[in-house]
């Protein structure tokens, strides 16, 4: 207010005008504009003043305000992030750190009556509360990942510094070598990741990029991983060589380095921050022309993928609709060509093909609808609880059944080694009568069978001879009426415990990342598995675990299992591969459940970071 006063403080003229002279009308006023610019500068400053009073008065009656102060690290180094973005998910809050990583937030606790005390206009109790503090705060600058480790809880951030760390990103960057006549030409390289989803490893295609005119390329923003590189194919299109009538020629995939197949290219593992330099060299081949006539063609298009038959992408042909056949071009090689039609019906074909330096003509594919499976279910339960659960129809009328079976799912998933194929599940009932059960539209393929119930467990998974808890389920071209047959149970076990040394940030907003329980995010919870030993019986069972770190799970299948507890749940785990945990042996339990039986556990929690 000092510096107000001081500023404000102006010898203003007594009147707004000033009296002509004499030569002029003695009733014409000349306005002095001094005047008014020296009024209009007092009345701005009265309004800071009393702006600045007013803040002063509400400071007085709501003195409660508080400050969130932190630092953004690099988490691998712990050095200082200047510049970062710093900000709530509501976006009410942002702001940059300074060239230390430091930041800071000051807000004003919310005051509201207590009318349960009677508060109004003319008095009561005032209620101080907290909502208006963020309850999370994240990061974010050019050249770190943007994941999970960039956010931070202020749940607990009162008196503490709130610290939030961003992993810096990992780079490929190479060079594709054309030979000098194609060096203008344009190739693609694609990037493949291994990557770990419901506790299997499988390679998703993570990105594409096209070299620039001198055959760079760059891969930017990567997270820590492995991952296999390969160059697309390129048709030899160089106008002072090309003949259309002549010999085609162009540059097959090259998985990086040198490998003429995925399974033998070179791993490349990325560490947070670190650059590799990859460069390959494609080399010409002559290229021909491929027919394969569709016997029996779908009414719209088809899906086409062509795969090396050492298990390999990279290659491609297309669906010619008016010729009614799979056409393109491919080098000398093995593959497997394989076709799925669109609609209603889909079906589907594969066919094996060999180039051997001449054009391929004349072999066919005969598409076959996808198979329906069979399900048998036989039920041994001690109880006489039926289960009642509802579903809607085809036709948007919702059921509420009553019956046999309705408490189970029945699921296939995929067992291929690259990237999700389309699983398969039970088909849904069209009336309440309806209690068959078999699983719908299933493509060829090798699917690992999952089981969800709602009531008891399943005891025993076999297709023919074959146990689909411990084996993938083979379909092949011509389909299969071999029922999968079930058998649950409900005599498992129970088992509950603590998780000792897990840290839990308690509740964060609904717009952060992840899954929420109780206003939980699972992601910052830890999480226990049970993994089947080699000895026999049992199935793999995942639980969440509480914010006070407990946990329960009832109708677990008798067996021996090996039981892990991770302080969150791991991103890159292969926990379903009983080889790949096994490093973790000396962290875990083993435990021998009995049908019936009740085990209490005190696990200690298993960092990720291990």
């Amino acid at each position: 207010m000092a510096r107000f006063a001081v500023a404000c403080s102006l010898d203003l003229p007594p009147t707004p005008w000033r009296q002509p002279d004499d030569t002029k009308s003695p009733t014409t006023h000349h306005i002095d504009h001094r005047f008014y610019s020296r009024l209009i500068f007092a009345l701005i400053c009265s309004w800071l003043a009393s702006d600045s009073v007013l803040g002063q008065t509400l400071e007085a009656q709501n003195p409660e305000s508080e400050t969130i102060r932190g630092t953004v690290i690099n988490k691998i180094t712990n050095e200082p992030i200047g510049r970062a973005l710093v900000f709530s998910p509501d976006n009410r809050f942002a702001t940059m750190t300074d060239s230390q990583g430091n930041f800071e937030f000051t807000y004003s606790l919310l005051s509201t009556p207590d009318q349960a005390a009677g508060a109004g206009p003319g008095g009561g109790r005032i209620i101080v509360s907290t909502q208006n503090r963020p309850d999370l705060l994240m990061a974010r600058k050019p050249g770190f990942l943007d994941d999970r480790d960039n956010r931070a809880s202020t749940r607990n951030a009162l008196g503490k510094e709130v610290t939030i760390s961003l992993t810096p990103e990992a780079l490929i960057v190479g060079r594709v070598l054309l030979p000098s006549s194609d060096a203008a030409e344009r190739i693609q390289v694609e990037l493949y990741r291994r990557q770990v989803q419901e506790g299997r490893a499988r390679w998703q295609s993570v990105r594409t990029e096209s070299t620039r005119s001198n055959g760079d390329f760059r891969f930017a923003n990567l997270a820590p991983g492995s991952y296999k590189l390969l160059t697309g194919e390129l048709l030899d299109r160089d106008p002072l060589t090309f003949d259309p009538r002549g010999q085609l020629y162009g540059y097959p995939p090259v998985y990086f380095p040198t490998a003429a197949s995925f399974s033998s290219a070179e791993m490349i593992h990325l560490s947070p921050g670190l650059s590799f330099h990859a460069n390959i060299t494609v080399v010409r081949h002559p290229y021909y022309p491929v027919s394969v006539k569709v016997v029996n063609p779908p009414p719209g298009g088809m899906n086409v993928t062509v795969s090396a038959q050492d298990g390999g992408p990279g290659y491609s042909l297309g669906y010619d609709n008016q010729k009614q056949a799979i056409t393109g071009t491919l080098p000398d090689g093995h593959y497997t060509v394989e076709a799925a039609s669109y609609g209603p019906n889909p079906a589907t074909g594969s066919l094996n093909i060999a180039i051997k330096g001449a054009p391929l003509e004349g072999p066919s594919m005969i598409l076959v609808l996808n198979s329906s499976i069979p399900v048998n279910v036989q039920e041994e339960f001690t109880s006489t609880d039926n289960i009642t659960s509802g579903f809607t129809s085809q036709n948007g009328q919702t059921f509420s059944l009553q019956g046999p079976r309705r408490y189970l799912n029945i699921y296939l998933e995929s067992a291929d080694e690259f990237e999700m194929k389309p699983g398969a599940s039970l088909h849904n009932p069209t009336n309440p009568q309806d209690e068959s059960l078999f699983i719908e539209n299933v493509p060829p393929g090798r699917y690992w069978v999952r089981i969800n119930s709602s009531r008891g467990f399943a005891s025993s998974v076999t297709y023919g001879d074959i146990d689909l808890q411990r084996e993938p389920l083979v379909i092949g071209s011509a389909g299969s009426a071999t029922p999968i047959e079930i058998t649950m149970r409900d005599d498992g076990a129970a088992i509950d415990g603590v998780v000792e040394g897990a840290t839990t940030e308690g509740p964060e907003p609904l717009s952060v990342f992840g899954k929420r329980t109780h206003g939980y995010v699972y992601e910052s919870l830890p999480h226990v598995y049970l993994i089947p030993t080699e000895e026999g019986g049992g199935e793999f069972r995942d639980i969440w675990v509480s914010p006070e770190g407990k946990f329960d799970l009832q109708q677990v299948p008798p067996g021996v299992y090996h039981v892990f507890a991770f302080d969150h749940p791991p991103q890159e785990l292969e926990y379903r591969n009983p080889a790949a945990m096994r490093e973790f042996d000396s962290k875990g339990q083993i435990v021998r459940l009995e049908a019936g039986q009740k085990e209490h556990l005190q696990l200690q929690a298993i960092s990720t970071s291990e």
